[in-house]
């Protein structure tokens, strides 16, 4: 039995109208089949959700369960782990044992130690480990209350820990409005919705709060309150002694409000020392007693708020001197209810407690601002800096928008809204915001130059709208070339002004606009920052530039980090140079953090981009689509079409290696949609790519030579156009089996000439493989058979199957029968476990055609097919044309049309539609290959 089993509830946790509720709850956290479980309560304001985590929480200490318990806070939204304070505060003792980076992690996060901002996902593990360390010895319950209001560092520890605990001795209850939209309404954690109570449950209720009302009042009380347990229980304070009848707002409008204007009315008859506090007490939002009468000095706290606890508003416990609302609209109302020179001191008052806590006390000294300040308007955005650096771009967003209201000259103003604009599109995912922000920059100060951080957020902008790639370069090209930077390499608004300027060359793919880039590069002084440097280099042209990187960005990888811009960045280095595997552990915490949301979107989406491209490499393909698949749906809701381009290319390389063409077409056409009309040349590749590899499996030559010609002309890879190496292998092939083999001879030189083969063993192995192609003689064996030897360790499956097709198949016609089944076997295998079907029937076609002669009666009883009418056979009978046939097989169309006329005959038919049932009922086995 769990920990929270329960076999008899004591009187004192019935709540009425809930037993079916808490049964519920009881339920799920001890069955039989759970050990550590999560439950998420939903429901309206005051339909009773904090009373009944109270009574599971009391339930639990009953039965020596240790209980943490956290509450989100309203005012407390934007402070960085404000909840997780509240939660392990309690446990500070207990964070001695972990290991000194876990545990200083947590005193960071929780605000009781310095330094540095704590890694995300080192924070989340710390809290975890930290919790199963106690609960080894005692079970605990983790009780939150309304999770919306929490933070979202809190949010995202809470979210990575109610994931994790299936196998433990820890469970965890929330609670959260229906209304609401946070993490767990979508992280597939249990929901249990708390409904309103039935008319016999609300009758009891008000019979048991009320004893002395009047029949015909609790009639009024119960129509208006819908069964919202809250509203039964506070609506009689307001009844009218004379006439019994409820006063307020309508019954029409909904129970929040109503329940706040009802609270309103209470707070305002309490006296004014009394709402100076409670107004305090709100704001500091942890409900420290300590520090709530630290920032209202002169009062005796709990003498003041007596009438509020006497009202039922508050609640005050002694030994832990802990303040909280009965009710979180409670706060809300006081906040309401204040006057704005009242909320201006509060925040001052709480400002001049907090300097051990520069982001809490830069927020509420912004919010205590009457206008301009320049000196609060570097506090927060000092504050920015911060959220930023532990991955809370939208934190940053509103530090900095905040830091721009308070800016006294209109060109700061400007540039923190042009930074905030920015860090919504490079990071944030809020592309509609930062197209506001950067808007209010403009109008700020319209008579200045674009900032760096203005133009490239306009250019990202651009590419991810309506614009096109050539504007969106114009535009940061000419803020980079007027900029007054005097290209010093440590402007960091500079260096991002130039990061983003190699992703649009990218798109671009046109040589002229990689130019500039490379001019302010040699500009920077004392030098360029080496991940700008190879970043430049190792994504515009790999088959020339590529090489010369190798050494730096390998260094890079062995020194990634955590820092989530440096992990993508050296992620995107590491594309070409077939480095993604290095990067792959630290993509995949970084995706584990996005889909927490401790991560910005646009980071989130770079890493599922870099493992897709990883996993299609390493055979993964069902893991390199799901990951798409969940990318993609990241691209819609952000409005990010210029990742989508890249998530549906991988999509479309695996369905058509699959045989799927219709999706792998209707994908380029979505790609194509979203490049063709923004001048986007490098992602329109991509869907050439894409045709050109389903094209190949199905033997169609001719395609696939027209879809490979579309990303470099044969005998160049193109400059500037990465994509020109993966597509190489493509296009060899398809000009050798085409009848090219003038063609397929210089893209194979042009390869060799290049610096390809040296970025990597799998670029050496499809670099041999493609020389071997177009090699017409025995020397093409040896080439080949160096290409399969690179490919021993497995790491590129489909690539190394589709080489061993191409030795078996030149194997073969060279009589070297038992080998070129060897290679043929070993390559059928490989592409039947990838689950690629073409690919798989050109291997067996090519295994029954290495049989060395079959025998076997036709239906005329006296046929004997050779090895090569059987080979024609079995490519006809998988609906191959006479010249795709040829083009394979290396004949002419005509050879190929009489060799059937002979066939035909021999085998008992009389057409083409007739071939696979008739080869199949042949043993068309090499018995002794």
């Amino acid at each position: 039995m769990n920990d929270l089993d329960h076999p008899s509830r004591p009187a004192s946790t019935r709540l009425i109208g809930r037993d079916k509720d808490l049964e519920f709850i009881w339920s799920h956290f001890s069955g039989s089949a759970i050990h550590g479980a999560a439950l998420l309560l939903s429901g309206e304001a005051g339909i009773g959700k904090t009373a009944v985590l109270d009574a599971v929480a009391t339930q639990a200490r009953d039965n020596g369960v240790r209980v943490l318990r956290a509450s989100g806070v309203q005012f407390e939204a934007d402070i960085g782990y404000a909840g997780l304070n509240q939660l392990l505060l309690p446990l500070f003792d207990s964070f001695a044992p972990l290991d000194p980076g876990h545990r200083d992690a947590l005193r960071v996060a929780v605000g009781i130690g310095s330094g540095p901002a704590p890694n995300p996902l080192l924070t989340s593990t710390a809290a975890l480990l930290l919790l199963r360390r106690i609960a080894a010895d005692t079970p605990l319950l983790i009780v939150v209350d309304d999770l919306p209001w929490l933070d979202r560092a809190t949010v995202s520890v809470l979210g990575f820990v109610a994931r994790r605990l299936v196998g433990s001795r820890i469970s965890f209850l929330a609670a959260s409005r229906v209304t609401s939209d946070s993490f767990f309404q979508s992280s597939g954690l249990t929901e249990h919705r708390l409904r309103p109570l039935n008319d016999r449950a609300a009758t009891e209720l008000l019979a048991r709060t009320h004893p002395g009302m009047s029949l015909a009042a609790r009639r009024t009380v119960a129509d208006k309150a819908r069964g919202n347990p809250l509203a039964l229980v506070e609506l009689p304070a307001t009844l009218d002694g004379e006439h019994e009848a409820v006063t307020g707002t309508p019954s029409s409008v909904p129970p929040g409000e109503r329940l706040q204007n009802l609270f309103a009315s209470r707070i305002a008859e309490l006296p004014r020392r009394s709402r100076e506090l409670l107004l305090i007490a709100a704001l500091e939002g942890t409900g420290d007693l300590t520090a709530i009468e630290a920032a209202g000095p002169g009062h005796a706290v709990i003498d003041v708020l007596e009438p509020a606890e006497r009202d039922r508003l508050i609640t005050i416990s002694g030994p832990s001197r802990k303040l909280s609302f009965r009710h979180p609209l409670i706060g809300s109302a006081v906040v309401a209810q204040a006057t704005a020179v009242g909320r201006r001191r509060a925040h001052q008052a709480l400002a001049a407690i907090l300097t051990d806590q520069p982001e809490r006390r830069a927020w509420h000294l912004g919010e205590a601002a009457t206008g301009p300040d320049e000196t609060v308007a570097d506090l927060l955005e000092q504050a920015a800096r911060l959220r930023l650096r532990r991955g809370d771009a939208l934190g940053a967003v509103a530090a900095l928008t905040r830091a721009a209201g308070l800016s006294p000259a209109s060109a700061d103003e400007s540039r923190r809204l042009a930074e905030a604009a920015y860090v919504g599109t490079d990071a944030g995912g809020e592309l509609a915001d930062a197209s506001r922000l950067l808007a209010g920059a403009r109008r700020a100060d319209p008579t200045a130059q674009d900032s760096l951080h203005a133009a490239a957020a306009s250019a990202l902008l651009l590419i991810n709208e309506e614009g096109d790639v050539s504007t969106a370069h114009r535009l940061l090209v000419g803020a980079i070339e007027a900029g007054g930077h005097g290209y010093d390499a440590s402007d960091d608004a500079l260096v991002e002004a130039l990061f983003t300027l190699i992703t649009i060359c990218w798109y671009s793919a046109d040589p002229e606009k990689w130019t500039p880039l490379y001019r302010a590069l040699d500009r920077l002084k004392p030098a360029c920052p080496d991940l700008l440097w190879a970043c430049a280099h190792t994504i515009a042209d790999p088959a020339r530039t590529g090489l010369r990187t190798l050494e730096v960005l390998d260094t890079l990888l062995a020194n990634i980090g955590d820092d989530l811009t440096r992990v993508v960045r050296i992620g995107v280095c590491s594309i070409y140079p077939d480095r993604l595997p290095a990067v792959r552990e630290a993509s995949l915490r970084l995706v584990e953090q996005g889909r927490a949301g401790d991560a910005p979107v646009r980071r989130h989406l770079v890493a599922l981009m870099h493992l897709c491209l990883d996993y299609y490499s390493a055979g993964l393909w069902d893991e390199a689509v799901q990951l798409a698949a969940e990318g993609i749906v990241l691209c819609e809701e952000h409005g990010y079409g210029f990742y989508a381009c890249k998530l549906q290319y991988v999509q479309a390389l695996v369905a058509g290696a699959r045989g799927d063409v219709e999706a792998s077409e209707h994908l380029a056409e979505e790609i194509v949609r979203w490049a063709a009309p923004r001048g986007a040349r490098a992602a329109h590749v991509l869907a050439f790519h894409a045709r050109g590899v389903t094209a190949l499996g199905s033997g169609d030559f001719e395609a696939a030579y027209e879809q490979a010609g579309e990303i470099t002309t044969p005998g160049t890879l193109a400059p500037f156009q990465p994509q020109a190496v993966v597509g190489a292998l493509d296009l060899v092939e398809a000009a050798a089996k085409s009848g090219r083999a003038a063609e397929a001879a210089a893209h194979a030189a042009a390869m060799r000439e290049s610096a390809m083969a040296g970025l990597s063993p799998r670029h050496r192995m499809i670099v041999l493989a493609c020389e071997a192609l177009a090699t017409p003689d025995d020397d093409a064996l040896a080439l080949f058979e160096q290409a399969v030897s690179l490919a021993e360790s497995g790491d590129w499956p489909f690539d190394t199957a589709r080489v061993r097709l191409f030795y078996g198949e030149r194997l073969r016609r060279r009589r070297a029968t038992k080998e070129a089944r060897r290679q043929l076997v070993r390559a059928s295998e490989a592409f039947e476990e990838l689950g690629a079907a073409p690919w798989t029937a050109r291997a067996q076609a090519e295994l029954r055609a290495s049989s060395r002669t079959t025998s076997a009666a036709g239906r005329s009883g006296k046929a004997v097919l050779t090895a090569q009418e059987q080979e024609i056979a079995a490519l006809a009978a998988t609906g191959l044309t006479n010249k795709q046939i040829a083009e394979r097989l290396f004949l002419s169309h005509r050879t190929i049309g009489t060799h059937l006329y002979q066939i035909y005959p021999k085998l008992g038919i009389s057409s083409r539609a007739a071939l696979r049932d008739a080869l199949a009922a042949l043993d068309l086995t090499d018995t002794g290959g």
